[in-house]
């Protein structure tokens, strides 16, 4: 039986059947998967005999894996974080780790404990966005920079929000290390050389522009992201597995379960430097992120 890629919306996701890929797959099999993956920004699989160190091999297929988080520490002997709703809600529109020079290519979830209704996570395709934008800005958009920083938990935006004292000290172990990195606002994909927007929960600011002013050009370009024709939906269930590019997607976990157990676990594939439209790559402005990524353990050196 040939692996299949099931269309979920018109801009992003597809459901896949055809493969089992709690087997041992073949190189043929894991580059249609990665076709797949660059076709579709998100891929949702049925596995439910996937185990912890199952979804490891399976990332780990897709080139190097980082370890669990740069400031969140999770078992030495996997590279798994645990995405647990105790500790943290990432409720807000993020595309995961920006904050460091080479943040993870792929992005694999495997779901553990669900709640009996709601807890679903959005993923939204920023190439998509991008060429959505008008000519005129788009082309201003292209020459922007921002930096983004660890320096709150995405997790607890709103400033009015009651914290228990477990997301407290989340949150306090999240910004125990401070990191902040230069990217573009538009990034080239690597692997297919579609332009994104590279935005998101930690961008503290765009080079250049006030802080009022920024907030006002990011809020119309992230407008772009979130638009529903450029998401995706996954209604989680028992067994399930998704894989995401995040390269080029953003995403979001909806807190709509009344603080029932939801809890993921995720597995991150190494990425490369982000590079602009004009070719210029991310820099590091602060922070070392060689414990976190073998891409940084080369900058490091």
């Amino acid at each position: 039986m040939s692996i299949s890629f099931n269309k979920l919306t018109a801009h992003i996701g597809a459901r896949v059947s055809g493969v089992d890929i709690t087997t041992d797959l073949s190189d043929a099999e894991i580059e249609e998967i990665r076709a797949g993956l660059l076709e579709h920004k998100a891929l949702v699989f049925d596995a439910p005999g996937l185990t912890v160190a199952g979804q490891e091999g399976f990332a780990g297929r897709f080139g190097p894996i980082t370890t669990s988080h740069p400031t969140v520490p999770g078992d030495p002997t996997i590279n798994i974080l645990d995405v647990d709703s105790a500790s943290s809600k990432a409720n807000e529109w993020h595309t995961d780790v920006t904050f460091v020079h080479t943040p993870p290519a792929i992005t694999t979830l495997r779901a553990v404990t669900l709640p009996p209704y709601g807890g679903e996570t959005l993923i939204a395709n920023s190439a998509a966005a991008y060429r959505a934008l008008p000519a005129e800005l788009r082309a201003f958009a292209d020459t922007l920079w921002s930096v983004h920083s660890n320096l709150y938990d995405y997790a607890d935006v709103a400033a009015d929000r009651e914290l228990s004292e477990q997301a407290k000290s989340y949150r306090d172990v999240f910004e125990s290390l401070e990191f902040e990195t230069r990217h573009p606002i538009v990034r080239v994909h690597p692997e297919t050389g579609e332009k994104g927007l590279y935005i998101g929960g930690f961008v503290r600011r765009i080079e250049g522009l006030s802080g009022n002013e920024s907030r006002d050009i990011l809020r119309i370009l992230q407008s772009y992201v979130t638009r529903p024709e450029h998401i995706v939906r996954v209604h989680w269930q028992a067994g399930q597995f998704v894989a995401f590019d995040n390269r080029i997607t953003q995403h979001y976990a909806i807190d709509n379960y009344d603080d029932l157990p939801r809890k993921l676990t995720r597995v991150t594939v190494a990425g490369d430097v982000p590079v602009s439209v004009s070719g210029e790559r991310s820099t590091i402005i602060k922070g070392d992120a060689s414990h976190y990524t073998p891409a940084d353990s080369a900058v490091a050196a």
